[in-house]
């Protein structure tokens, strides 16, 4: 099984910024103070059960991934990765800018972008390639815990190249907001996370930082330890 701690490079909103508050709130968590924070009043009224609907995302905290969690490398310490977080943020690049929506990915509920943008797709790729370095190998426990058998030839290869199978041209940004909801569910609810997306007047969302965040126990929730402002061009 994984080593702990775990580390994990994500998108995160800046605290205390309106997008970042409708993520925590929803998922009862803030994951730069590691505190609960209270479910807003709509969730609870559409669904009574919205602590367990949302119970899976919020053991991670509102994030998109960018680099999946991994265990160190041998050699490598906490220091040397927040000192590449660091490097890497600091190197200009073009910013991506998304309009977010609310929709479903793969069964549950998420804010993604309303279309593709090709300078996301780099920018996750370039976290997956860059931060490799710092990864443990996938253990046999791991690797299984993944349902190799479910996930498509692509998808497998690169599980075993880069820990993660969801990466490259199978990346998709999401920030997830509820586990898996059957169909019945769903339509309420995704009503209800779009009316409270779209009080926030957020037409235009730029994806400027990169956060580390870490897992000190299997139980535990992930927290943030370092966030960065990318550089743009």
């Amino acid at each position: 099984m994984s080593a702990f701690p775990r580390y994990a490079i994500y998108y995160a909103p800046r605290p205390a910024s309106d997008l970042w508050l409708f993520g925590s709130t929803l998922l009862g968590y803030d994951a730069y103070t590691a505190s609960s924070a209270p479910f807003p009043a709509d969730a609870l009224q559409t669904a009574p059960d919205w602590r367990e609907l949302s119970a899976d995302p919020r053991k991670y905290g509102f994030h998109a991934t960018l680099k999946a969690p991994l265990s160190l490398a041998d050699g490598k310490t906490e220091a040397e990765l927040v000192a590449a977080c660091a490097a890497f943020a600091a190197k200009a690049r073009p910013i991506p800018v998304i309009r977010p929506i609310v929709d479903a990915i793969s069964g549950f509920l998420a804010v993604i972008p309303a279309g593709i943008s090709t300078p996301l797709q780099q920018l996750a790729a370039d976290c997956v390639r860059d931060f490799d370095a710092f990864r443990g190998p996938l253990t046999a426990a791991d690797r299984e815990r993944r349902s190799p058998e479910l996930l498509t030839a692509r998808q497998r290869e690169y599980l075993d190249r880069w820990g993660y199978p969801y990466v490259m041209e199978e990346f998709r940004f999401h920030m997830t907001l509820t586990g898996r909801l059957d169909e019945a569910r769903r339509g309420q609810v995704l009503e209800m996370l779009r009316t409270q997306l779209a009080q926030l007047r957020l037409e235009a969302l730029p994806i400027d930082r990169i956060a580390l965040f870490r897992q000190d126990a299997s139980d535990s929730r992930f927290g943030i330890i370092g966030s960065w402002q990318l550089q743009s061009h």
